[in-house]
């Protein structure tokens, strides 16, 4: 497999698959060379001679570009770690990325983020005109107004007419933020793992085959919904690369049978996208204990590659329509699990947690505290059998080691009712057993909507797989999605055009896009929404559904001299005060909250006073919008802040590479933990933020639907929202001697919020 590398200019180049799509919807995959140098994106069809050889196409990187992780993708049997480029102005104008490890996507999706905040605004501004869109060959391409781009690094170019997916220029861009941040930000990353100061859960319990195991401590909020089961978590050191660890763990193949002594068979019952699939699980019965039934486990099974190289892989139950208990299984519920695989030593070796909390479902309840421990300690020690397979391998387990024949089970879902996923989570009422269920509807929308794809006349009759690469060789489990329908990859079939228009007109008739059914919600009548106090504040945090501030003191942020020594100091205080919040749903966005006519921003603008109010409006798309608004409120004059008054008054940009947000789950169960983590994010860098201004406010509306990763996150939470505490403080990022130390802007606690209570907002 060719490896990508970092180049003598300190750029990035590889190989890499353009992923395309032709007239019938259906992917296919273009093998090109790329270099990435300072704000450039080159793509050739061979490893370039020189520096001054004409490339293909070539393409512009400001700061309007963004990266969305796909995730692993399927296309005629190659398995894809995709990711998209695109413009913040303009969505149509796109390019989507495919490499063969999660690793190589990583790099290729940090140097390209990297080269968006580094480049100089002034130097692409000046390709601001109109643009049309070219078909020649088998790639589309765009074509800037004016010709080819003559400024900085324009060596070798003179011949062609630039390609470029940065399409029109912002008519909000400031050039007067474009000095500091942009270098500051990509030279000073955070060295902490966690910015949230917290007690550890976990509690050492015994060491067993060079295991060390922890269980987790009560939860005195629980009432017994979640000790019934307890977490046990297993810990190992193994002397393998995070990513090969990671591919291993993923492959359902026969390749498995090599260190999982508990796996009888694996299956992919539906990949609902990039990150996240439904999994069956068949266990053997030898390692249970005598007379007891074979087990099996619907999973859902997200995953996501942290910056630091960590994977996280997390599972709990379903139900699928598709997949219904077997004869001869009794079918566990797994209400929270996974693996969380982290790189030590340079890399060459991985610390590996491996965490159940499980209802091995025993009809003799005098039989479920001791033996339910104790099978699940021993599926936990395939930790220790994964650990002496890498030994065995010296820790070179490569992708073609678990390739071939990947075990899956090729589901015919009905496109008429949609695939349809039900999160099963069980508690105890009134002593028996009862288990709550709430259904997930996903039918995603398709991938194959791009100009450039839809547009590239010379693809329109290709639906013949490219030819194998002799560098390749299939060697990227790639049966591991085998035939199985999905609701993003389907079938590379031949199919009849008026087949493929029927089912496009099909699938938009039967799209529901949105998480928020797995709450069984109904539309209710409701009053008028007045904002600003549709959720309720309670500082006991003793009411459900409601907010109130959280302790600014358990939050680590940079000190005064953090560029010098990189040391953060938990923060003292706030510069404002949050004053409401508001919990609403409505049938779309729910944009500029601070101008709506009887809220508590206008009736203070009204009385002329000097409240100056910051609202984070954290909106949730789906069939059903959600939206979380925070109200801070300060009463001083912004001038005497100035970190605060540089970003009220920055460009888009700017607040984009500025503004961060520290989360923080101190109460829920551990795949939400894990989920969200405690680590600060730039949320103007992960997501899509829309900003609106008056003079009295600065609203922030935060789009989760932006992103994939976000998304699988949120969604996850979503199913156990109304037992979770949530924390999270909100600051601007200081990046000069000058603006440190850095304060919080705000704080806030959200004490089990329900999706069923959010206030309809009325057209």
């Amino acid at each position: 497999m060719d490896v990508s590398q970092i180049n003598n200019d300190g750029g990035m180049e590889g190989w890499l698959y353009l992923i395309r799509s032709n007239r019938f919807g259906l992917q296919y995959s273009r093998k090109r060379y790329f270099v990435l140098e300072d704000h450039f994106l080159r793509s050739f069809k061979s490893v370039p001679d020189s520096k001054n050889q004409d490339p293909v196409r070539s393409a512009i990187i400001d700061p309007c570009i963004r990266v969305m992780d796909n995730g692993r993708e399927s296309i005629h049997r190659k398995v894809f770690f995709i990711f998209t480029l695109y413009n913040t102005s303009n969505h149509n104008d796109q390019l989507k990325l495919g490499a063969r490890s999660p690793d190589e996507a990583a790099k290729w999706i940090h140097s390209i983020h990297e080269a968006a905040l580094k480049v100089q605004n002034s130097s692409v501004l000046v390709m601001h005109s109109r643009k049309w869109v070219c078909n020649t060959g088998d790639d589309a391409y765009v074509f800037m107004q004016g010709g080819p781009y003559q400024g900085d690094n324009a060596n070798g170019y003179s011949n062609n007419t630039w390609e470029s997916f940065r399409l029109s220029g912002s008519n909000r861009v400031n050039h007067s933020k474009s000095t500091d941040w942009t270098v500051c930000s990509a030279k000073h990353m955070d060295q902490v793992t966690s910015d949230v100061i917290a007690p550890s859960p976990w509690t050492i319990v015994g060491c067993q085959n060079g295991l060390r195991l922890f269980k987790e401590g009560k939860n005195r909020d629980s009432h017994g919904k979640w000790d019934d089961h307890p977490a046990i978590m297993a810990v190992g050191v193994v002397n393998g690369t995070s990513e090969a660890i990671f591919q291993t763990l993923m492959s359902l193949g026969p390749s498995r049978s090599e260190w999982d002594f508990c796996l009888y068979k694996g299956s992919v019952v539906e990949h609902l996208d990039g990150h996240t699939d439904i999994v069956h699980k068949q266990l053997y019965s030898d390692w249970l204990p005598w007379g007891m039934k074979r087990r099996d486990l619907l999973l859902r099974r997200y995953w996501r590659r942290e910056d630091d190289g960590t994977y996280v892989i997390l599972y709990h139950s379903v139900f699928h329509k598709m997949c219904q208990p077997q004869k001869g299984y009794v079918r566990a519920c797994l209400k929270s699990g996974g693996y969380v695989v982290s790189p030590v030593n340079q890399g060459k070796r991985s610390v590996v947690k491996h965490m159940l909390a499980i209802d091995w479902k025993f009809w003799r309840s005098y039989l479920q505290p001791s033996s339910a421990r104790s099978i699940t300690i021993r599926m936990l020690g395939r930790v220790a059998a994964l650990r002496e397979l890498f030994r065995a391998k010296q820790g070179n387990y490569s992708a073609s080691d678990f390739s071939s024949g990947e075990l899956t089970r090729n589901i015919k879902l009905h496109q008429v009712e949609g695939s349809s996923v039900i999160d099963v989570r069980t508690s105890k009422e009134n002593g028996k057993n009862k288990e709550n269920i709430s259904v997930e509807v996903d039918n995603s929308p398709s991938e194959h909507a791009s100009l450039v794809g839809l547009n590239d006349a010379a693809d329109e009759f290709f639906d013949v797989p490219e030819p194998l690469d002799s560098d390749d060789l299939e060697n990227g489990w790639t049966s591991d999605f085998g035939p199985v329908m999905s609701s993003q990859d389907t079938h590379h079939q031949k199919l009849s055009t008026a087949a493929v228009f029927v089912k496009k007109l099909h699938d938009l008739a039967v799209h529901k896009r949105g998480y928020m059914d797995l709450q069984g919600m109904t539309r209710e009548d409701s009053t008028s929404c007045c904002y600003g106090t549709t959720l309720l504040k309670d500082p006991t945090c003793t009411s459900a559904c409601s907010w109130t501030s959280a302790d600014p003191s358990t939050f680590l942020i940079r000190g005064k001299t953090y560029l010098h020594d990189s040391q953060k100091v938990k923060a003292k205080g706030t510069l404002m005060q949050m004053v409401a919040a508001d919990w609403l749903k409505s049938d779309k966005r729910e944009d500029d909250l601070g101008a709506r006519p009887g809220g508590i921003v206008q009736k203070y603008a009204e009385q002329g006073g000097p409240e100056f109010f910051f609202i984070i409006n954290i909106q949730v798309p789906g069939s059903t919008t959600h939206g979380l608004a925070l109200y801070y409120m300060m009463t001083t004059p912004i001038k005497d802040s100035p970190v605060l008054e540089s970003f009220i008054n920055g460009d888009d940009a700017y607040r984009n590479s500025r503004f961060k947000l520290i989360p923080s789950i101190p109460k829920g169960s551990w795949i939400v933990k894990q989920s969200v983590g405690k680590k600060a994010c730039l949320l103007g860098q992960a997501l899509e933020i829309n900003y609106f201004q008056g003079k009295n406010y600065l609203e922030l509306g935060v789009d989760i639907g932006s992103s994939t990763v976000a998304r699988g996150v949120v969604n996850l939470v979503l199913g156990y929202l109304n037992n979770l505490v949530i924390e999270m403080a909100f600051l601007i990022q200081a990046n000069t001697d000058e603006e440190l130390p850095e304060s919080l802007l705000g704080t806030c606690r959200l004490n089990h919020l329900d999706a069923a209570k959010a206030v309809l907002v009325k057209p």
